[in-house]
């Protein structure tokens, strides 16, 4: 019978304080004027939390290589339906508004 990786709780700790952090970051920057950069600055953010989670939480930095190959193949196919998806957003006639 196989247990797998044991994690330490120190480890868990420290990524709890980490996303707090992280938290805290994301609250103080949706209040500051950055005008066009609050969106990509939250994002930047929110990716950095999913990345820890990802990791550590479903235990994907511990996984088989064969794990790591879906885990980044899943991610380049968001990548891929945002891009496509925000494409043709951006070129529908029918969002224009009237002058």
């Amino acid at each position: 019978m196989s247990t797998g990786h044991v994690v330490p709780t120190r480890v868990y700790l420290t990524v709890f304080a980490a996303l707090m952090i992280l938290l805290v970051i994301t609250v103080i920057v949706a209040f500051q004027p950055l005008g066009a950069f609050n969106m990509p600055v939250a994002m930047g953010i929110a990716v950095v939390k999913g990345i820890i989670i990802v990791m550590y939480f479903m235990e994907v930095k511990y996984g088989s290589k064969l794990l790591w190959v879906f885990v980044s193949s899943s991610f380049l196919f968001l990548v891929i339906f945002l891009v496509l998806t925000m494409n043709d957003y951006a070129t529908r006639t029918w969002m224009t508004l009237p002058h």
